[in-house]
Formats: structure tokens, sequence, C-alpha cells
């Protein structure tokens, strides 16, 4: 057995906590873990201190105390409804110093009053610095104000964020419970679908869903954008950008300019669309490329239609309203369409997006950065048709979308924001019951500091985006909102530590957002949470999520559904496990085994999975909800009425289940080793299940009616 590592040494420890980097945890098993030296040492270099030598250690620890006192206003003020905090001004000592704000929209100024503190200057760069306490007036109103600071040599600003106290559910959803269907967009195919599903399919699915079957939501995987020609990332979270759409999700016939194509455009349209229907019907896994090629060129036709005067204002309107984010994905998306999507072996004029180079290119390649400008704007508009699909047939949630925990190292977003953006690191998760040698998920995390350096605008807009057309987002991996796991590169998941994030400010914005949208959010909180993390996110109104056969007590048994939160998505199943009829089969420790996934012998890992089956049904039966030697169909009816004894307020039906299907969408810790994220929906058999199959399927019907009840 190795000896435990040593305790940072003091000045370490204490620069590791001014940068909110853990030395030291709790582990799944409720050991007590001290980071590697060498793993803290990596992760406060990439938040840019110089760790070279314990002089350099002590001068970033001086700095890291001292910049505060070189900024007339803090770099972002985020606050609560109802609350006056007080606000730290420094200035040359003894200067006089006027602050004040102007309200969002009304542009309305409000003063600040000075408090009587007495706080010791300070020698800061040569110069005695004064600290001046204000406290801002009560009752400003939610929203992005603006602070102002002034005195005779110098002036600042900041933003001023006013958040909810708690996110308040709309009303249909205080009242009343819903439910709906959760899936993976891109494996629901129709008839007119080009070979993965589309918004056309979502807004079929929203308004039979809803209309017919009385459901309250769909809850859809992540329709971030991936990469701007093949090959496509086939992971939904791991995307080019989390704040853009990918445009294979665009319904092709429903672009309106489709109607004025010419004769020779339109039969070169017709060819491509019958080359990719016809894979509808095929059971082999979904060819995002072959599709994106199809759709490209047939894009590029349309794009190529003059629009009308009033189309054209809208798409001038959405191209102000979206601005230099917009602009800066559109150029990126163009560029790498010649270069290749890793920008990082772009030549070095091009791997900033405020290099002189990228103005040039932008200008060059002003007529393919015009086109993916303009694939946003279809997105936008089909979309708000899948919105409108949902509030006519009488949703109170609607679609709600998901937010991926982090985007692909060399994408849109890294490329963009850069400036906020660690490198030299990864986010992943520590070994886990479920993944012993830990995770790596190759994402690169925001940076803390400079996230509130840039007053969280990225994470605003991003939020602003995704809420545009939502009735509710579900925040997967929420306790990122808190901490993530750092990994350094070239190290193992193993030998990450933690980072913390300011999660008052990132869990008000993101109530502040979901409050000016009316939606829902629901925090996806499985695995090793803090206690307190849970509970905090229920008195701010964020739900949870709930997984039947994840609900355990304090001894290890099933939790009765009675005895779950109120505040919560509760699911029998979910997209990391395989649907409910192949999980009760135990097909996921057949495919885990078979790829070599086990953490424990293959006897006893199924000894273990039977007896968490038996246990759970054993339960169901004593609830008189399963006959004793009920097949599989009555079963998963069961599991799913077992739902309804939840207080839960959300209940979600998994759309593979109701068509039948057993195989895990995604198998965890895997990569090539199983098709991950590419099976078309597909019935126990195998053989692919069309959406107006499950639309006129008596069991879709039967599982709409168990959580009904």
């Amino acid at each position: 057995m190795s000896a435990p590592e040593p305790r940072a040494e003091p000045v370490l420890a204490e620069l590791a906590a001014a940068f909110h980097v853990a030395t030291e945890f709790w582990d799944w098993q409720g050991r007590h873990v001290r980071v590697p030296r060498a793993s803290v040492l990596a992760v406060l270099a990439a938040l840019g201190v110089d760790v070279s030598s314990p002089e350099s250690l002590l001068a970033a620890l001086a700095r890291r105390r001292e910049d505060p006192w070189r900024r007339l206003l803090p770099a972002v003020v985020v606050t609560r409804e109802g609350k006056s905090p007080w606000v730290r001004v420094h200035v040359p000592h003894g200067a006089d110093v006027e602050v004040f704000l102007t309200l969002e929209g009304t542009g309305q100024r409000r003063d600040l009053v000075q408090q009587q503190v007495w706080v010791d200057p300070r020698w800061v760069d040569g110069r005695l610095v004064g600290e001046a306490t204000f406290e801002l007036p009560a009752g400003i109103p939610l929203g992005w104000h603006t602070l102002h600071a002034a005195t005779e040599e110098q002036s600042a600003t900041c933003p001023l964020v006013v958040c909810p106290q708690a996110l308040l559910l709309p009303e249909p959803v205080r009242t009343r419970r819903a439910w709906g269907f959760a899936t993976q967009l891109y494996s629901v195919r129709s008839r007119r679908s080009w070979g993965v599903g589309d918004l056309g399919d979502l807004a079929d699915l929203t308004a039979w869903s809803g209309r017919d079957l009385g459901a309250g939501f769909i809850l859809v995987n992540p329709l971030h954008a991936a990469e701007p020609s093949p090959p496509i990332e086939p992971s939904p979270y791991l995307p080019s950008s989390r704040r853009f759409t990918n445009p294979l999700y665009l319904r092709v016939e429903q672009i309106p300019e489709i109607a004025y194509l010419g004769a020779r455009a339109r039969a070169a349209l017709t060819r491509l669309s019958r080359r990719c229907t016809a894979r509808n019907t095929s059971p082999d896994e979904l060819d995002r490329d072959t599709v994106w090629s199809a759709k490209l060129a047939a894009l590029a036709l349309i794009h190529a239609v003059p629009r009308s005067r009033a189309r054209e204002l809208d798409y001038q309107d959405f191209c102000e309203r979206e601005g230099p984010g917009l602009l800066d994905f559109a150029t990126w998306c163009a560029i790498a369409e010649e270069r290749g999507s890793d920008w990082s072996r772009w030549p070095a004029e091009l791997r900033d997006p405020t290099c002189p180079g990228v103005r040039a290119e932008r200008e060059r390649l002003a007529d393919r950065v015009d086109f993916h400008r303009w694939l946003q704007w279809l997105l936008d508009a089909q979309l708000a048709g899948a919105a409108r699909a949902a509030e006519q047939a009488g949703m109170p949630v609607g679609v709600m979308h998901d937010l991926a925990v982090g985007v692909h190292p060399r994408g849109a977003d890294t490329w963009a924001l850069q400036h906020v953006m660690a490198q030299g690191v990864t986010v992943g998760a520590p070994p886990d019951a479920f993944n012993q040698q830990g995770q790596d998920w190759s994402q690169p995390p925001w940076r803390p500091d400079r996230l509130a350096e840039a007053g969280y605008l990225p994470y605003r807009d991003m939020l602003r985006t995704l809420f545009r057309h939502a009735g509710g987002i579900r925040v997967d991996h929420v306790i990122g909102l808190f901490r993530l796991w750092w990994i350094p590169q070239g190290a193992s998941p193993a030998a990450g530590t933690y980072v913390r994030y300011d999660h008052e400010a990132l869990v008000g914005i993101l109530a502040l957002e979901a409050h000016r949208a009316g939606a829902v959010v629901v925090g996806e909180d499985l695995g090793t949470v803090e206690p307190w993390v849970r509970d905090y996110l229920r008195d701010r109104g964020v739900l949870g999520t709930s997984i039947l056969w994840f609900e355990r007590d304090s001894a290890g048994q099933p939790l009765a559904p009675q005895h779950w939160r109120k505040l919560c998505l509760a699911a029998v199943t979910t997209h990391d496990l395989p649907p409910s009829a192949g999980y009760l089969a135990g097909e996921h420790v057949d495919l885990r085994a078979r790829l070599g996934l086990l953490t424990r012998p293959e006897e006893q890992e199924r000894a273990v999975d039977e007896a968490d089956r038996a246990a759970w049904l054993g339960l169901l039966r004593s609830m008189g909800l399963l006959r004793e030697g009920a097949g599989v169909p009555e079963t998963i009816e069961a599991l799913h009425r077992a739902l309804t004894w939840a207080p839960a307020l959300l209940l979600a039906v998994s759309l593979a289940d109701a068509a039948g299907e057993r195989r895990a969408i995604n198998q965890p810790g895997t990569d090539e080793e199983y098709p991950n994220w590419r099976l078309p929906m597909a019935d126990s058999t195998g053989r692919p299940v069309l959406l107006e199959e499950v639309m006129a399927s008596p069991w879709a019907r039967a599982l709409a009616r168990a959580v009904s009840g």
C-alpha cells in the first residue's frame, strides 16, 4: 500500500484556497484524500499562476490578496432580490468617490450611500489605496443593471445582477403534476426525416403527445452545434458550441424559400432528399456525416434564393440581436470548413478571433459566414415552431432542452471564448462506484476568475439562447455550477482535484434567465453530490432528478416512491442505462461484461444486479402494483405507475420504452467500443420504429396512462 500524499505546504495550501482549488477532499467511499502536489500545481498553472518556484508562489499569493485593491469597482456584483449588500470601492487614500447605479431598460439612476466602515489603507503598486464601503439601495428590481463609480481621476462601471430569491414554477406545474416523454431527438425518425430526427419531428411529437396523451413536456437531448462539416462528433454532450444549435436538425422542407427554387435546383434537392429518407427504415447506425453532407448541399441551394423584404429584415434583426457572438461562431464555421475544426492547427494568425488575420478571413469568406448565420436564423424559427406546437397542445411546460456540461476542446466556443476557458486541464469525474478509474470528458472548463471578470456575460448569453424557445432546461451535471473535477493534461482522472465556482452567481443568473423566460429548471444531480447542494438547489427553485433504480434508503434498500422528493423530475431510467426492457433483462451487465468494464467478478456483478432488481419488483408487489409472474410489458407499466406514487412534480417516460427498445443509447466509459449516440429508435428485435408507428402504438398510450394516473 502506497504512503499517503503529504499535506500541502502552508503557502501552497493558502494559494490553492485563494483560487478555490481543493488540496484534499472526501471520496465516494468516505475516505479522506489528499490531492498530489503536482496536481495542485498543474491546476493553479491552468488558472494563470506562476508555480515555477517557492518565490513565485509567495508572489502569486500576494497578488491574489491585492487584486481587489487594484480595482475601483469589483468585476461584477451578483445579489438576490430584496437584499442590500455592501460594495467595496477602492480609491487613492483620501480621495472622494461617487457611486450610483443605472437600472436596466429605464436608465433610472439610484445613488448608493457610503457606510461608516473604517478599513486600513494598503500600499499597492507603490500607492496608498483606501477602501470605501457603499450599500446598495433597497428595492432594486430583478435584472442586469450597471454600477458606476467616479473620482476626479478615474471612473469605472460593472454589471450589477439582481436575481430571484427562488425560481417560481409556472402556475400549472405548481398546481398539477406534469409528465412528458424524454428522447434523443436524432434517433426519432419519421417518414419525412432525412435519416435523423429533426425539428419537424420534434414539433409532431410535441403536438401528438400534448393533444392526444395529455403530456406536459418533451425533454430532448442537447441540440448544441457540432462541427460545420463532416466528420460530425456523435455525442450531443461534446458539442462545438453550447450557445448555438446544430443545423443537422433543420427540416429542409419547412424553409419558406424552398418554394422559389428553380426546376434544376428543385430536382437536385429531391435527389438529395430521397437518398436520405431511404435511410429512415435502415437498422444500421445513424450516419450523421452522410446526412449532413446532403443537407449542406440542399441548404446551399436554398441560401442562394433571394429573401423577401420582410424575411430579409427579420434576418437582419436576428443577426443584430445575436451580435458579435453569432458573427464569431459563423466565422469559425467558415474557416473550419476550409481548414478543419481543430483550430489549434490553424495558422497562428487565425487562432484568436481578435487577430487581424481573422478579420481578413471573415471578409474573404463573407458568403460562407452569412450562410452559417442564416442557418442559425432558420433554426431559431423552427425551434419557435416546436415551442408553438407545445403551447397550442396545452402543455404547461413545453419543450425542455438539455444543457451539456461542457464543449469540445477544439470547437467554436473554445476558440471564441478562450479568454474565459482554462488551458492545460480537462473536466471529468473522480473515481466512484460506477467508474473506479474516474472519467475524463476531454472538455475544458470555464475559468472561475475570468468568467467573473467578464461579468458572466458569456454564461448569460448561452442561457438566453437556450431559454428563448424553451419551457424548461435540464442542466447536465448541475454540480458543475458548484465545483468541477479538473484533470491536468496527460494525467489520469484519479489525479485531478476539485475547483469551486461561485455557485451563488451561477445559480442566481440561471434562475434570473429562467424567470425571464417563464421556464422550469431541472438539475441532473445524480451520483456523488454533497447533501447541502441538493438543499441549496431546492431552496433556489431548481428541481432535482430521481431515477427509480438509483433511489435507495440509508440501508441501501429501494426507497418507496412516496418518500422521494417533490421538487424533482422522476423517471424509471436514463440515457446512460438501457431502456426498461433491457434493464429488466440485465443487458447493462451483459454489455459491461462484454466490453470489459466490470469492476468486480461477473458472477458477483450479476448476483448483485439481480438482487437489486428483485428488491424493486418485490416493493412493487407489496404496493399492489405488480402481480406475481407478470411479464415484461406488465412490469414496465408497473414501474411507471410507481412513479405516480411519488410527490415529484415532473415525471418522464423514455420514448425508447414506448418503442419497445432494449439497447442503451450510451454506455459510459466507452468511445468506439460501443455505438454511443448512434442507434436509431427500434423495437425489442432491433427493427427501426418510426415516429408514426409510436404515435399509433397502443403500448405508447398504455405507458401514458400509467403516468397520468
